[in-house]
């Protein structure tokens, strides 16, 4: 119920807070529970109150300007919660570097596939980044596949980001050709894992770290230790009841990705040279 999300995010704000800080929200609103019908609300225009920040991005189009929930502070968090968000997508990047996201993300979107195909996948990321000696932080995203990030440090555009996806995301899939897919449609790739690069794009946004998803059991999309990416990983192991807990034990383990970011040029002359 909305009390037990309440007490959830208010206990986690020291760990999800460094994520979401000075970023513009999308809200996934659930006004009746997680039961209930759901939408999504970007622009919050005049419906905020004064003490909420909100961020105005111009669209492509002459189209209307939309105004963006920024979470700057812990309150406008427990805000949002109480507007109905059970779970919290934030931009890649933040107000004062709009254009420059602070991670690459490789989604693993799995179709009908053994969850184990997923992290043998995601250990073919991790090879893949390590051979270029890339840093990289994966956690759970809480539904049905796994999340890796690659820190960035707002140092390259979102159009370079997810250039860089892709090239990962094609290493891994010559690598998989039989599991995984870089199709987008779901028809097309049914019984495959979708590596998702484009979620690398402006405005785009994916859960965050200890975010509650709106799933049975409330799970929450939990960052894990490297070697726990291994055989008998579930993503249902991970909820609202245990996560405050792992946190005391683990702290937070994915500070790495707001740490030193890549230097995309070094890798791609690396790759190069060696294809």
């Amino acid at each position: 119920n909305k009390g037990d999300l309440l007490n959830y995010y208010h206990q986690v704000l020291p760990y999800i807070m460094p994520y979401l800080i000075d970023r513009p929200q999308s809200l996934n609103r659930f006004p009746n529970g997680v039961g209930g019908n759901s939408f999504y609300q970007k622009n919050m225009q005049g419906k905020v109150p004064e003490w909420i920040d909100t961020f105005k991005r111009q669209g492509d189009s002459a189209d209307e300007p939309t105004f963006f929930l920024v979470c700057k502070n812990d309150a406008a968090l427990m805000y949002m919660v109480n507007l109905g968000c059970i779970e919290i997508n934030p931009w890649h990047s933040r107000v004062n570097t709009p254009q420059y996201p602070d991670w690459c993300v490789i989604d693993l979107d799995p179709g009908k596939i053994p969850f184990s195909r997923v992290i043998e996948a995601a250990l073919v990321v991790k090879e893949v980044l390590d051979s270029m000696s890339i840093p990289s932080w994966c956690k759970t995203s809480g539904s049905t596949g796994l999340h890796i990030y690659i820190p960035l440090r707002a140092r390259y555009s979102y159009e370079q980001s997810r250039q860089f996806a892709e090239l990962i995301a094609r290493l891994v899939h010559q690598q998989l050709p039989r599991t995984t897919s870089l199709l987008r449609s779901p028809a097309k790739r049914a019984d495959k894992i979708y590596i998702d690069y484009l979620q690398n794009r402006a405005i785009q946004t994916i859960c965050a770290p200890y975010s509650v998803r709106p799933k049975k059991g409330a799970t929450v999309s939990t960052p894990l230790h490297w070697s726990e990416v291994k055989k008998g990983l579930e993503i249902k192991n991970f909820h609202m009841k245990n996560v405050i807990q792992r946190l005391k034990v683990e702290g937070d383990l994915f500070t790495g990705v707001l740490g030193e970011g890549i230097d995309l040029n070094r890798i791609l002359k690396q790759l190069y040279s060696t294809q």
